[in-house]
């Protein structure tokens, strides 16, 4: 038998479906699931990627999985974001991206600290810190493995590759799990509700009355899937221009950016064209694309990196949960006024803050599927988690690590 055992992608894309469904299904009979908005794909992913490290543990035999088109859904959900974004949204959202530009910096800042104190504390290099900290917590793995060989070259740590992967998969685990009780707490201890009840909501996105009572047919989602791959396509090229430019940015950014122009341009030019963006067909896509990226991207985990994690790991995490947990509820949401859309955007925080920004969507849509829409938060978090964060987490990790 091979020592790896290699899921097509075919294969891969069909188990995310199922994961997701059984995420669902449990979310429907588990009352703790639903009461704390604990998101459907979690569910399943965080069973899935149990049994498959139990099978790898048992049978010695390594799992690898294709998951090109994970990277597709992805894109796809971030191009909806954009199409259904409004400038009078932007406009109003202006501040709260203002003052979440100042709360990703503070986070930096306060992570790095905790890695730092919990390296010295369990006898590890300070500059190993960093892996512990933000480079692996709001920069995730991709950050925490590109950041790794300088760490090594700096302290000799041989194994921060390991270090960092280790603490990026055990922050995206706390990350899916904490953002609905959050919301929760907020939400019931200030008595919020959406300032658009009334709107039809599905991942946090808003439809128009008018566009309520459309039929989802397959000419509509012909429709919204052209929209969609459109604005793909336009990012894909403003994507390259700012490669070329030395401005390096997720893929699905561009495409977010894009999709808020070919709405908002459609609006001006062929505002009696058929509606595509606020759609329900385009919020089944949207729906649909998030909940199985995130169910492929959990039940994929690896835990074998958790393996040497160790202890300080684990109490490093710890504390760091703990101090997002205070950062959203005692600074952030009063930072932010102290609304229903602040609540989202708290789980939405700690979800990117220790996890990944899709983390970040899939607790907030969690949240507004239970308590009514907040557009404003699906647009502003995405810009100020892809914008900024790798610029500032970049100067602050190479100013700890040098020094």
């Amino acid at each position: 038998m091979s020592d790896v055992l290699v899921f097509p992608e075919f294969i891969t894309s069909t188990l995310g479906l199922a994961v997701y469904l059984l995420g669902a299904r449990l979310t429907r009979e588990v009352a703790f699931l639903r009461e704390f908005n604990i998101p459907e794909p979690v569910t399943g992913g965080l069973i899935a990627s149990t049994l498959f490290a139990v099978y790898s543990g048992v049978s010695g035999q390594s799992l690898e999985f294709e998951v090109a088109a994970r990277d597709y859904l992805l894109v796809l959900f971030f191009a909806g974001i954009g199409l259904n974004a409004r400038l009078s949204d932007l406009l109003l959202g202006g501040r709260m991206l203002g003052l979440l530009l100042v709360m990703t910096l503070g986070a930096i800042l306060v992570q790095n600290s905790v890695g730092i104190a919990g390296a010295h504390l369990f006898g590890m290099p300070a500059q190993s810190g960093v892996l512990m900290g933000s480079a692996s917590l709001i920069g995730g793995h991709g950050t925490a493995i590109a950041w790794a060989p300088n760490v090594a070259e700096a302290t000799g740590l041989e194994s921060s590759a390991e270090l960092g992967v280790a603490m990026a998969t055990l922050g995206l685990i706390a990350a899916s799990l904490i953002g609905g009780p959050i919301a929760k707490y907020l939400i019931a201890r200030h008595n919020l509700s959406s300032s658009r009840p009334d709107d039809g909501d599905v991942v946090g996105v808003s439809y128009d009355d008018a566009n309520d009572r459309l039929e989802i047919t397959h000419v509509s989602l012909m429709r919204v899937m052209l929209a969609l791959h459109t604005a793909i396509i336009f990012g894909y090229i403003l994507h390259g221009v700012l490669s070329d430019l030395g401005l390096m940015l997720p893929l699905f950014v561009p495409c977010l950016i894009c999709g808020i122009a070919l709405a908002n341009i459609k609006d001006w030019l062929a505002p009696k064209s058929p509606a595509v963006a606020r759609t329900p067909s385009l919020a089944i896509v949207s729906e649909f694309a998030l909940g199985t990226f995130l169910a492929i991207s959990l039940m994929t985990m690896d835990f074998s990196t958790l393996n040497d994690a160790g202890l300080a790991i684990v109490a490093t995490l710890l504390l760091q949960t703990v101090c997002t947990v205070a950062l959203v509820v005692f600074v952030l949401f009063f930072a932010l006024g102290r609304t229903y859309t602040a609540a989202v955007l708290a789980a939405g925080f700690a979800g990117f803050s220790l996890g990944a920004t899709p983390t970040a969507i899939a607790n907030m849509t969690a949240v507004t599927k239970r308590y009514g829409p907040a557009p404003i938060a699906f647009v502003v978090l995405p810009l100020v988690s892809a914008f900024f964060v790798d610029i500032a987490n970049a100067i602050v990790i190479q100013t700890i690590v040098n020094f």
